[in-house]
């Protein structure tokens, strides 16, 4: 049997996520046919068809999914085998690829970006921020070493660091709002403003407010808590801020008020996620210890 070329699995990995021959090509940075022609070569090695090609996109076989899991495990192994080779010039040296979410993005890094480059003049820290689901898949697809993100995260082949706990604020207008400082009263009475779906502080807020009713949640979707701020400013409503975020985007002369929850007073865990399979081990334990002392 002729053997499979790691070419071969990483243009498939490619087409079975984007489900199209053009994206995947882009992704790869080849033309459309000659990624055709390696899917069609691994189909031949195989003996199995991967792919139903359709007009618009693909879809995958029943072979084709199982094949990309194996393929996607395959190319994560690969990068740790690099990721080995990396660890022996010591801890936290060479290239480091680290996933943020944006909620935590702009008020983390300038605390632990200057801590790294200090304690780390060897680092070549490489940066992607996005949200949460998108961030889990580079990482177990090798695309990442670590992701910096709100608990939980549940997968098998995942482990996660609890850093610190983000408590969350009520943010209202005081110029518009009633005078109250009961939060779920607020809730009660306001339009909730969230982030846009697919971020997990919109998914938190909710859980939070499950029983305030739908029609005071706002149909509107801010991509960013600054956005979500102006519009409070604005008198279009109240929303839910992380403290982390609070002390950045709220000046003290502003109008808006930071109304604290009665105890518990609801929470995000911040934590640092890995694949098991990464040798990197001593790489996290020192990245989280940076960030926890930078937050203190």
């Amino acid at each position: 049997m002729q053997a499979i070329s790691t070419k071969q699995l990483r243009y498939f990995h490619a087409l079975s996520r984007l489900k199209h021959f053009g994206k995947a090509a882009d992704h790869c940075a080849v033309t459309q046919p000659a990624l055709s022609m390696q899917i069609k070569d691994l189909e031949h090695i195989l003996g199995l068809s991967l792919v139903v090609r359709g007009k618009s996109k693909i879809t995958l076989t029943s072979d084709g999914e199982e094949i990309a899991l194996r393929a996607e495990k395959i190319l994560a192994d690969i990068q740790d085998i690099g990721d080995y080779a990396r660890t022996r010039g010591g801890v936290l040296a060479g290239t480091f690829r680290l996933g943020v979410i944006p909620t935590i993005a702009p008020y983390i890094l300038p605390k632990i970006l200057p801590a790294l480059g200090k304690d780390f003049p060897d680092l070549d820290l490489k940066l992607k921020e996005t949200t949460t689901p998108h961030l889990s898949d580079a990482l177990l697809q090798g695309q990442l070493d670590a992701i910096l993100v709100a608990l939980p995260i549940h997968h098998a082949e995942l482990m996660t660091k609890e850093l610190f706990s983000d408590p969350f604020f009520l943010v209202i207008n005081s110029e518009s709002s009633n005078q109250t400082t009961n939060p779920m009263k607020l809730l009660e009475e306001n339009n909730l403003l969230l982030l846009e779906e697919g971020h997990c502080l919109r998914d938190q807020a909710i859980s939070l407010c499950e029983n305030v009713s739908q029609q005071s949640l706002s149909q509107f979707g801010a991509t960013s808590l600054k956005t979500l701020i102006e519009l409070v400013a604005n008198n279009q409503g109240i929303t839910l801020v992380p403290k982390l975020a609070a002390k950045v985007e709220i000046p003290q002369d502003s109008p808006l008020r930071l109304i604290p929850f009665d105890p518990p007073e609801p929470v995000r865990t911040i934590g640092l996620v890995w694949r098991k399979s990464s040798p990197r081990i001593k790489d996290f334990s020192a990245l989280a210890n940076t960030i926890t002392n930078a937050i203190k």
